[in-house]
C-alpha cells in the first residue's frame, strides 16, 4: 500500500524513525525496484542550522514548504541527487533525508542506483508511478548525531537525528 499524504503530515522527529522498514519503490524501465529504508536523518525547519530552510525559502528548498509527501531532492557537491521526504504541515518546511536502504548506504549511492535526479524534486510520492513509497515491517533502530552538516551550530550538530536500523 502506497502511503497516504496523513503518514507524511507530522512532525519530523516522529516521522524518521517510522520511515525505518518502510519500502521505496521506484519504477525504471517498466521495472519496479523496492527495497526497504534503513538510515534517516531529520531536518527541522527554519531554526535548524543543519536544514536547507534554515536561512528562509529559496527556490532550491520551496518544496519543503509546500504539502508533506512530496520529494525534495538537491544536487550535493554537484554531483550527487540527495532524497529527502517532506514532512510536517504546509508552511513548515521539514524534511527526511533518506540515507540508506537495504543493501545501499549512502543517501548518493541509492539515488545513483535507483536512478533517481535532482530534477525529481517536487514529485508527489503519493500519486507517483515513478517514485513512492509503500508500507512494510518496522526496524528497531539506534541514533547517532547527522552526518556531514560540518556548518551547523554545535548544538545542532549534537542532535541525536539520525535514525538506523538495527538488522
Amino acid at each position: 500500500m502506497i502511503l497516504p499524504r496523513e503518514f507524511y503530515s507530522q512532525s519530523v522527529l516522529t516521522l524518521a524513525p517510522l520511515l525505518l522498514g518502510k519500502r521505496l519503490c521506484r519504477r525504471v524501465n517498466g521495472e519496479v525496484i523496492s527495497l526497504r529504508v534503513t538510515e534517516t536523518e531529520a531536518y527541522a525547519g527554519e531554526e535548524d542550522t543543519a536544514c536547507h530552510a534554515y536561512r528562509g525559502r529559496t527556490p532550491r528548498n520551496g518544496v519543503m514548504y509546500g504539502p508533506a509527501g512530496f520529494a525534495y531532492i538537491y544536487l550535493c557537491y554537484g554531483i550527487h541527487s540527495l532524497l529527502n521526504v517532506v514532512a510536517a504541515e504546509t508552511g513548515r518546511p521539514e524534511a527526511v533525508l533518506i540515507r540508506g536502504l537495504e543493501g545501499l548506504s549512502g543517501p548518493g549511492r541509492l539515488t545513483k542506483v535507483l536512478g533517481i535526479h535532482y530534477s525529481m524534486s517536487g514529485t508527489d510520492l503519493t500519486a507517483s508511478d515513478k517514485l513512492w513509497l509503500e508500507d512494510g515491517a518496522p526496524f528497531d533502530y539506534e541514533t547517532a548525531p547527522r552526518i556531514g552538516i560540518g556548518y551547523a551550530s554545535e548544538e545542532d550538530k549534537a542532535r541525536m537525528w539520525r535514525y538506523i536500523a538495527k538488522i
